[in-house]
């Protein structure tokens, strides 16, 4: 069994490449879907969201509005904040899913989409700790995958998903980059690299050779070897 972390920053397409994984044979789960699905009403993380950041980020139908939530997350400062309540989750989510995966499969190839791997470790570390789930996500990871792309066209296709435009559509999109790494520090902390810079056929072909070794590798190391 292998667990793989796929990450890349916001317009890189770690969406993409996670299809061409599924596609090939690997199991995938998206943080981006655990987080939507743990900020439902009626869910804890739901809750703990209303109670930092107040009834102001709820919708008339009593749903969190995700844009006025993201606007104080990013334009406000309170990334961290809002952070330090779903991250946990997810990556608990995440753990359970794997497990589960491993019993049913114990070959599986287990992909895990998220922007964020390398910066919740990195924000944790710097909030001074030191073993909890946070600090210590990177190492539960087999290998990781960046997904790395120029800037503007990062921007561009965030832009495009997003429906934004015009100045304030950028600002926002530049703000979210801010916050994240940059595709070179997150290079030199990766086990592979695949760079999509708009050539499909491209990509497919990396992500064809990156299953190739994953495979490999998967095949090379016994389950108790694989980190907890």
């Amino acid at each position: 069994m292998l667990r793989v972390g796929l990450t890349g920053g916001l317009g890189s397409g770690k969406s993409t490449v996670a299809g061409m994984l599924r596609a090939l044979g690997a199991e995938v789960i998206e943080a981006d879907d655990l987080g939507r699905a743990m900020m439902e009403p009626g869910q804890p993380v739901y809750q703990q969201t209303l109670q930092a950041f107040g009834p102001q980020v709820a919708d008339p139908d009593g749903r969190l509005n995700r844009a006025q939530l993201a606007k104080l997350a990013f334009a406000e400062g309170r990334l961290q904040q809002l952070n330090a309540i779903v991250h946990p989750a997810v990556i608990e989510a995440q753990r359970q899913w794997m497990a589960q995966l491993f019993r049913r499969d114990p070959a599986a190839i287990a992909v895990v989409v998220s922007a964020l791997i390398f910066e919740v470790e990195r924000d944790a570390r710097a909030r001074g700790e030191q073993d909890t789930v946070l600090a210590d996500w990177r190492r539960r990871m087999d290998r990781v995958v960046v997904v790395t792309a120029p800037d503007e066209l990062k921007i561009a296709r965030y832009l495009a998903r997003s429906g934004q435009s015009g100045p304030a559509g950028e600002a926002d999109a530049r703000a979210r980059l801010t916050s994240q790494m940059t595709d070179e520090e997150k290079a030199a902390r990766a086990d592979f690299v695949l760079r999509n810079d708009g050539d499909f056929d491209a990509l497919r072909a990396q992500v064809e050779q990156l299953w190739l070794r994953l495979q490999q590798q998967n095949n090379m190391q016994p389950a108790a070897d694989s980190l907890k």
